[in-house]
């Protein structure tokens, strides 16, 4: 497993916009289907990460937020934007940050 590969992340709130908690349900629905397609994933739950954000001059926003970890040999952009765009609307966000490095095993 040496090589080279992407670490891919998303960015998951622990609350939508109301302040309304997410089930865990929800979030295992999203490790099971990560899991299955790539054959394993890392998530980062037990202290969630803070997110701040300015969203006007005056105004900044925060969300506490789950990181979910894949890595995967190839990258498809058009699987990810879709992916992505299917758990804005499941997790009712405007935007939700999926992000991709491209990594080293070692």
């Amino acid at each position: 497993m040496e090589g080279h590969m992407y670490l891919i992340q998303i960015l998951l709130p622990l609350y939508d916009n109301e302040g309304i908690p997410f089930t865990q349900d929800e979030f295992l629905k999203v490790r099971d289907s990560l899991s299955e397609r790539f054959g394993g994933i890392t998530t980062y739950m037990r202290s969630p990460a803070r997110g701040l954000w300015k969203e006007t001059r005056e105004t900044t926003v925060h969300d506490d937020i789950v990181i979910y970890e894949v890595m995967a040999a190839e990258l498809d952009r058009a699987w990810w934007k879709r992916y992505r765009q299917q758990l804005a609307a499941d997790f009712r966000q405007d935007i939700l940050i999926v992000r991709s490095s491209e990594i080293e095993l070692l």
